[in-house]
């Protein structure tokens, strides 16, 4: 793999979650409008190839993208690639040792880190994406709306019960701080109020972990917690966990892309701002932007960003 030294310097725009923070926000460029652009593809050789990093969520992706513009199978494309999760992509971002990740939104110590080294990061997004909230197959609850979910992390409900659901206390799962899940939790859904501590057993370190905590009981469906709609449909598959309906719409591809489910969100392309016009990076991100750029994204099992 390729080798970058040194770093990139300039000025930090903080962006779009941390607007009710009063912090400046990193620029975040526009996904195509329905018209559908353009683009040719461009060609790499993988010592050409930008440097990427990601997230766990976007490594079929990263892929998926890889694989078509190196013109390599997948199975060859796949050793260029390597994911390190969110935050660490963020830092080797920042610290000039990738030049191109695949991400959930920044955290504020991810803004942070940015700000402090100087770097400007340019955001945008390449895919449409659900944040959604599972329990246990077996828990008869089948819709929770926005205030319900808050207020069972602020800890306000603590029983099923108060939600149609058995008399069973709740046990809400978490993820660490500044994973992709817990920053799109605090933004998309708590918007400023505070969760509950969660016991250390409630928060897992991996998101199949959370998915599997949930899944598991002891004659109890009493455990909730929440990722992103790819990792769980297409990435981590238990038959013993199912998707909530939030607001009385069930999250599938259709009602992420449309908007109609109300946690979308999307994965974003995140460059340093002071990449030339035609660098490496910027033409990744053009052609993802592309009708054959979502048809390949879409193929992969991502919801198209149109």
């Amino acid at each position: 793999m390729k080798i970058r030294k040194g770093l990139v310097i300039v000025a930090a725009l903080l962006s779009m979650l941390l607007a009710s923070c009063g912090q400046p926000a990193p620029q975040e460029q526009a996904p195509p409008d329905d018209s559908g652009p353009v683009a040719q593809a461009p060609s790499f050789t993988p010592e050409t190839y930008p440097i990427v990093d990601g997230s766990t969520a976007t490594i079929p992706l990263s892929e998926a993208v890889g694989s078509k513009l190196m013109g390599l199978p997948v199975e060859e494309a796949r050793q260029y690639i390597v994911h390190n999760k969110t935050h660490q992509a963020y830092v080797n971002l920042v610290d000039g040792n990738a030049d191109l990740i695949f991400v959930t939104s920044p955290s504020e110590d991810e803004l942070k880190l940015a700000e402090d080294k100087g770097i400007k990061l340019e955001v945008t997004p390449v895919v449409s994406e659900g944040f959604v909230f599972l329990v246990s197959s077996d828990n008869p609850v089948e819709n929770l709306t926005l205030d319900q979910i808050r207020a069972i992390y602020e800890g306000k409900i603590t029983s099923w019960k108060d939600v149609g659901g058995e008399d069973v206390p709740v046990k809400a799962y978490q993820r660490p701080e500044n994973s992709g899940s817990q920053t799109g939790f605090l933004d998309l859904v708590m918007k400023g109020a505070t969760p509950m501590p969660a016991p250390t057993e409630q928060v897992t370190a991996e998101m199949g972990e959370l998915i599997d905590a949930v899944a598991a009981y002891a004659n109890k469906p009493d455990a909730i917690g929440y990722s992103y709609y790819y990792f769980v449909t297409d990435m981590w598959g238990n038959d013993k966990v199912k998707l909530l309906k939030i607001d009385g719409v069930y999250p599938d591809k259709e009602a992420i892309s449309s908007g109609s489910y109300p946690l979308r969100t999307a994965y974003y392309a995140v460059i340093r701002s002071n990449e030339p016009v035609d660098s490496p990076s910027r033409q990744v991100i053009e052609w993802l932007l592309s009708d054959e750029g979502q048809q390949t994204a879409e193929e992969a099992g991502y919801v198209k960003i149109r």
